[in-house]
């Protein structure tokens, strides 16, 4: 079985719905002996945000209507974290960043890399507070999982990886993605939303026998 996960490293419900989705594997793989491969691709929340992003409660209560409505929006969205095991310190978050960097820098590793890479973009901007679009800040992330920073430095200053992202992004166009996550299984069968791992099993299971 092949998924390819559309997300964004700034969309909560992404975090939520990876987490749930790799919950699943697990199980589905420990049930059936199966292999499951991910592949992840680019989507932007905001492709109007500049490179440098900008203040976050300013700029989520302009997008909601006002900051009551953000700050109950980040608790519902603390408690599905919580109950999936997933942190988010909303307390720590001041910068709504742009994510093109760190798509680009997905697009340069190995493709058995890039889940662990976004997991920790992920944390370090919803856990850390982290401003991830910075390019030093995602270096550094690089750097502790064992990549060469320098080498992706040079790399991002000769403009790789943004041919790779505009592909995943007119892909995303084509199939009519306008939210995210959205999983896309066996290249067939389509799924928006961060669905429960037992969603995901049930999926997993109908499509297994359909063939």
């Amino acid at each position: 079985m092949h998924i390819s996960v559309y997300s964004d490293m700034v969309c909560p419900w992404c975090r939520i719905g990876k987490k749930n989705l790799s919950d699943a594997i697990r199980e589905w793989e420990k049930r059936t002996g199966q292999q499951v491969a991910v592949t992840e691709h680019a989507f932007l929340l905001d492709p109007s945000l500049p490179p440098e992003g900008l203040p976050f409660r300013p700029a989520m209560a302009a997008k909601m209507g006002g900051s009551e409505r953000v700050e109950a929006m980040l608790e519902r969205v603390r408690e599905a974290g919580a109950a999936v095991g997933v942190t988010f310190r909303w307390d720590r978050v001041a910068r709504m960043p742009s994510t093109m960097l760190s798509h680009r820098i997905t697009a340069l590793l190995p493709e058995d890399r890039r889940q662990e890479w976004t997991e920790a973009v992920m944390a370090a901007h919803f856990e850390d507070g982290r401003d991830i679009a910075r390019k030093d800040v995602l270096l550094d992330i690089a750097g502790g999982l064992g990549h060469d920073a320098n080498r992706l430095s040079s790399r991002l200053d000769g403009g790789e990886g943004e041919e790779e992202v505009r592909r995943d992004l007119e892909e995303a166009g084509r199939m009519g993605i306008s939210g995210v996550p959205f999983f896309v299984i066996n290249r067939k069968y389509g799924l928006s939303g961060a669905y429960p791992a037992e969603d995901f099993l049930r999926a997993f299971e109908k499509i297994s026998q359909a063939g």
